[in-house]
């Protein structure tokens, strides 16, 4: 579900730049530089001050599950803004790519697509073929507004992944399942290039698909450096963040449904693996960890719980300051099952998760949460301009605003 973004460049001007006139507007261009990053600074720490302000959907009830929510919208403060989609389907797979541009992935076969910042969007699902229903899509990587790579999830063929150049108008299946053994939760792209798939353990080991071209390929890597799963142990494709990277080499891989959720480390682009016990509850099929995010290769947090609603889901947030090592339950954590987690960019300890019953906020690096809104969601995700998107059931998808509303 990340997004993989286009690394900062210098565009090279033809013609001199000595002189006053030169200097002159290289100092404009500092001063208009640093003037962008410190409103993004400025933007991001006023996070710290989100109050419960759920934002109204379309036909003007608050957010929330069901059609309206107790609490009240305010008129200051980053909030939650519904935008509408058209559709029910729900979307578990998210790509931020800007506060204009962003990707969705959802049942029934659905991909949408927004470039106006969520004010309409376009169905680019990928065509089904005769007599095929529709495929269950859970995860998107975007690598801007045209190229990005949709991963189908299911037992055997179901799970497949489709790559697109030109915005959705046309896809192309890169890879389908044929091992009926399989069945693939979550996808991760260090760069434009090289990217990782994750399927639950075949043989008692989690199975991993590499690509090197920008997912025009996929290859099963071998399982030699994975240590073995346990009894019952799998990913959970909630939200497209049970693999996640940070880099151009480190991933993570999220677990649960076993006596003890871990979280699994790669520091070679998935080739051998380290697996560490985090204290978010198992010991059911239901629980254990459904997303992590790492805002570098040393500091991740994890968020789960138990999925089922009404059921109690104490402890389900950890933090790791050692690159996935170890890891400490938060303080404070969460109140209740939460599936998706990120970082908020242009800060180093503030970061946002969600899930069906709300949005908690830590500004300490996910020692302590505090709920910020009570509507659905069920995955989120950040780009560098603080584009941040939530999506979940029933068509629901929301950017976060700043400033002034009403």
């Amino acid at each position: 579900m990340r997004t993989m973004r286009r690394g900062r460049t210098e565009r090279r001007t033809e013609g001199p730049t000595g002189g006053r006139a030169g200097q002159e507007r290289a100092a404009s261009a500092g001063r208009t530089r640093r003037g962008v990053w410190a409103g993004l600074g400025a933007a991001a720490l006023a996070l710290t001050s989100v109050a419960a302000v759920p934002a109204a959907d379309p036909a003007g009830n608050p957010a929330g599950n069901p059609a309206a929510d107790p609490a009240t919208v305010t008129k200051h403060g980053p909030a939650w803004s519904l935008k509408s989609t058209g559709t029910d389907a729900r979307f578990r797979g998210l790509a931020a790519v800007s506060r204009s541009t962003a990707w969705l992935a959802g049942s029934k076969g659905t991909v949408l697509r927004t470039t106006d910042g969520g004010a309409s969007w376009r169905n680019v699902s990928p065509p089904v073929a005769p007599g095929e229903t529709g495929l269950e899509f859970r995860d998107v990587e975007a690598f801007d507004g045209r190229r990005a790579v949709v991963l189908a999830i299911g037992e055997g063929e179901a799970s497949r992944v489709f790559r697109t150049t030109d915005g959705g108008a046309t896809w192309t299946e890169s890879f389908r399942n044929t091992d009926p053994r399989a069945f693939y939760d979550c996808m991760t792209f260090f760069d434009r290039r090289h990217g990782l798939a994750m399927s639950d353990p075949v043989d008692g080991k989690y199975r991993i698909l590499s690509t090197a071209d920008g997912g025009r390929s996929w290859k099963v890597l071998p399982d030699k450096g994975m240590p073995a799963a346990q009894q019952g142990e799998a990913g959970f494709a909630a939200s497209g963040q049970c693999l996640v990277s940070s880099g151009p080499r480190d991933v993570w891989l999220a677990t649960g449904g076993a006596a003890r959720a871990r979280v699994l480390h790669s520091a070679d682009r998935g080739l051998t693996w380290k697996a560490t016990d985090a204290p978010i509850p198992a010991g059911d099929p239901a629980r254990g960890v459904f997303g992590v995010a790492f805002r570098d290769r040393t500091h991740g947090i994890a968020v789960g719980g138990d999925y089922r609603p009404g059921e109690q889901s104490p402890k389900a947030a950890a933090v790791s300051r050692d690159g996935g090592r170890t890891w400490d339950a938060a303080a404070r954590p969460v109140p209740a099952y939460r599936s998706g987690v990120t970082w908020l960019p242009h800060t180093r300890r503030t970061a946002l998760a969600v899930g069906p019953t709300g949005t908690d906020l830590t500004t300490d690096g996910g020692r302590t949460w505090r709920t910020v809104d009570t509507g659905s969601y069920d995955t989120v995700d950040c780009a560098r301009d603080l584009g941040c998107w939530a999506a979940g059931e029933k068509g629901r998808v929301a950017r976060l605003e700043f400033g002034r509303r009403g």
